[in-house]
């Protein structure tokens, strides 16, 4: 009887405690999920690619559009600083792509700077045709590759 007592015991509390939660009338809640953990990258949905015509560094109207969001984030996070990568497609030389994207990622960033925000806090590098977004040798992969891309850091 006496190794009948623990294990009675054992069994009796949590078999009680079941009976008792199946027996009452709330409902079930669950336990909220906990948040993901941080990243070391913060990505942010606000800021987004612009993107330029063939050959070309001067910004389109949808280009404005983005770079004002893109601003806004900006002002909405002083101590952020924003880094502008110029890219291009495949098609030129090296040092051709590599200066048109440097072109294209300061004439982002003069754009942000002509709506207040300050030059220092944005950094512009150009990677050329180096890292492309978009496989492929077509009109649809070079435009996808032909973009000034941002980068918070």
């Amino acid at each position: 009887m006496n190794t009948f007592t623990p294990l009675f015991r054992s069994l009796l509390i949590p078999s009680m405690l079941f009976m008792g939660a199946c027996a009452g009338q709330k409902a079930v809640v669950e336990a909220p999920k906990p948040p993901p953990p941080p990243s070391a990258t913060v990505v942010s949905l606000s800021l987004g690619d612009v993107f330029f015509d063939f050959d070309k560094s001067e910004l389109r109207g949808d280009a404005r559009d983005q770079l004002q969001t893109n601003y806004r984030w900006l002002a909405e996070n002083p101590s952020r600083k924003l880094t502008i990568e110029g890219h291009c497609d495949e098609r030129g030389t090296n040092e051709y792509n590599l200066a048109l994207g440097e072109r294209r990622a300061n004439t982002a960033k003069d754009y942000i700077v002509n709506l207040g925000a300050a030059a220092g806090r944005i950094n512009t590098v150009s990677y050329g045709e180096e890292r492309p977004f978009a496989s492929g040798h077509s009109e649809d992969a070079w435009a996808q590759n032909r973009r000034d891309h941002f980068v918070a850091q």
